[in-house]
């Protein structure tokens, strides 16, 4: 076959189908248009899940008449001239092919008016070309319908979902940018239907009401000061920052689910850099490292993000749909979006309740006992758990927890009633009754007391009467040899013995009083299987985290296992005193509350 040059029509429509995908992309290309226009009110209404009709209003500056037929041509743009300018994008668009790419596979129709004429311009064309042009009356601003998308390429309306499907794909779409523009009114009209409005109020947390529901919007923490990251209402080029005012620091704004509030994909993790909504891995990575510890196995969080960075700083020229971006200093905007995140949970994650209860927690006459309590968990029931620690004089004292980081919540104090079912230990606390796991909560314990040398801490080890030897398999051999360092840094003092048996001289303290052999080749056969065995810790980057969090569980105190009252007392003390008491390492919570309002409502107080 020999080469020939393809006719302008069939090279639009070939170029139009890297831009446009389905309905939901036509929509994005015109509420951003809308968006970069300064608008701050957008309709947006579809008729068959947009294949039949989208039509996009706005009220923002408008098209000038002799520009109008010029919008519509390939490359035609007003937000660049030079290639320099691709290095501090402000602007949602700026390619000047969304409205060609729509033009080429739909008949589109364009009503609008500027601000500075007296007359509206109305311009009819199919296929790209134009077909009719007649002045009219018209509202400062741009009305774009879109009817019968891709009716000349068949074979990409094959691939269309059912019109349900779009109509998902569109609202999804619609809701995000509500989210990353509180300050726009947006409104979705479906088949008539009216299926979503945003107040455009300035409120973020107003528009997660709005596509979440008041519940799962109550269940979200803030993460910095949404006030004073609101986006302006006249575009996005007043809205990203200059390079004065972040002098190469990376801001991060939003909301994020607390750890009992999660789903089963990853898809409600929202992006936002510069007021541009993208799908980063590696960002959507650092949203969940953020949770390590505080998640199930196999769950992740909710996260409405908003990330601003001088625009030096990213390209978002990557990727046809500009739904990808690339950062110039990556590990800064990864490290900014997880300590942000974690900062937020550790401060604000509440304990969950067995159920939610309206209004305040009752607190009447706690004050009065908690003088009382405050000793409470002092025994000295705590030897066999404790890490000691070098004291000044060299001496050896007990371990003690970092202190909290300033507005961290700690746990109240609590007052042990008893235990249940040899499993769970009932305490009373300021705003009800807590059923407090006590596998998990000593997980919790030891997990951060094996972590703690990271701080400069010493750990007690307990030195074995006799050497034990230990046979291993080829596996959990190979395997000591990779974490054998981590091991003896952590109590483990280890020496070959020939073939594949080991020595094991001393173990840490906390894992003294259960079988050494049991302990160790379940620790290295749990290492050997890799992170797709550890789901949640899986996702620790730091080696020693993910050893803890494996070595924790040999250690922790059993389900069925009967404990004295000074015994709770301890443990209750120390866990009061970890960093993330809420939550094992592995993310199963360690209590749950039974709150007094929820009790009282209960028996009909």
């Amino acid at each position: 076959m020999p080469i020939r040059i393809l006719s302008e029509q069939v090279a639009n429509q070939i170029a139009a189908g890297e831009v446009i995908e389905r309905p939901a992309s036509v929509v994005k290309e015109l509420i951003e248009n809308a968006i970069d226009a300064g608008a701050t009110a957008i309709h947006i209404e579809i008729r068959g899940g947009g294949r039949r009709l989208v039509r996009v209003a706005d009220d923002g500056s408008g098209i000038p008449a002799e520009e109008v037929e010029l919008a519509f041509a390939r490359h035609a743009t007003s937000k660049l001239q030079t290639i320099d300018d691709l290095t501090h994008i402000t602007t949602l668009g700026f390619r000047g092919e969304a409205l060609a790419s729509v033009a080429a596979i739909a008949h589109v129709t364009v009503q609008t008016r500027a601000e500075s004429e007296e007359v509206g311009t109305r311009l009819r064309l199919e296929a790209g070309r134009v077909a009719r042009r007649e002045p009219l009356g018209h509202p400062r601003g741009t009305t774009i319908s879109v009817e019968n998308l891709f009716f000349n390429v068949p074979a990409r309306q094959k691939f269309l979902r059912s019109e349900a499907t779009e109509r998902k794909h569109i609202g999804d779409l619609v809701t995000r940018y509500a989210m990353a523009y509180p300050q726009l009114r947006l409104a979705l009209e479906s088949d008539g239907r009216l299926s979503f409005r945003s107040s455009g109020n300035g409120s973020l947390y107003d528009v997660l009401i709005e596509v979440y529901g008041l519940e799962t919007a109550q269940a979200m923490l803030a993460v910095g000061e949404e006030t004073a990251k609101a986006v302006p209402a006249n575009g996005t080029a007043q809205a990203v920052p200059t390079n004065d005012h972040y002098a190469g620091t990376v801001s991060v704004w939003g909301y994020v689910s607390r750890p009992d509030t999660h789903r089963a994909t990853r898809e409600h993790i929202t992006l936002f850099v510069n007021g541009r909504w993208i799908q980063d891995r590696g960002l959507t990575f650092a949203v969940e490292q953020a949770y390590h510890t505080l998640l199930p196995a196999d769950r992740h969080p909710l996260a409405v993000l908003c990330v601003a960075l001088s625009p030096e700083q990213v390209d978002v020229n990557v990727h046809p749909t500009k739904s990808e971006v690339k950062f110039q200093h990556r590990d800064q905007v990864f490290r900014a979006v997880q300590r942000t995140v974690r900062q937020a949970l550790v401060a604000q994650a509440p304990i969950p309740e067995v159920r939610r209860a309206a209004g305040p927690w009752a607190e009447q006459g706690w004050s009065d006992r908690h003088g009382v309590l405050v000793g409470v968990g002092a025994g000295a029931a705590q030897a066999a758990l404790d890490l000691a620690r070098p004291a000044g004089d060299g001496a050896i004292g007990r371990w003690q927890p970092q202190a909290p980081a300033e507005g961290q919540e700690r746990l109240p104090v609590l007052r042990v009633l008893g235990q249940l079912a040899q499993t769970y230990i009932i305490a009373e606390g300021p705003e009800g009754m807590y059923l407090i796991d006590q596998h998990a909560a000593h997980e919790r314990v030891i997990y951060e007391q094996l972590l703690a040398r990271q701080a400069g801490a010493a750990l007690v080890v307990q030195d074995l009467l006799e050497p034990l030897p230990v046979e291993l398999t080829p596996a959990q051999a190979d395997e000591l040899g990779t974490w054998l360092e981590p091991l003896r840094e952590m109590g483990f003092q280890v020496e070959a013995f020939g073939g594949h048996t080991v020595l094991v001289r001393s173990v840490p303290a906390v894992l003294s009083r259960v079988d050494v052999r049991q302990a160790l080749t379940s620790i290295l056969d749990e290492l050997a299987q890799g992170e797709d065995a550890l789901p949640s810790t899986g996702r620790l980057l730091d080696p020693d985290a993910r050893l803890a969090a494996v070595a924790c569980k040999r250690g922790a105190t059993k389900a069925g296992q009967t404990l004295a009252v000074d015994e709770m007392q301890a443990l209750i003390a120390q866990l009061e005193q970890t960093a993330a008491p809420r939550t094992c390492p592995h993310g199963r919570p360690t209590m749950i509350l039974l709150s007094q309002a929820w009790m009282q409502r209960e028996f009909g107080r």
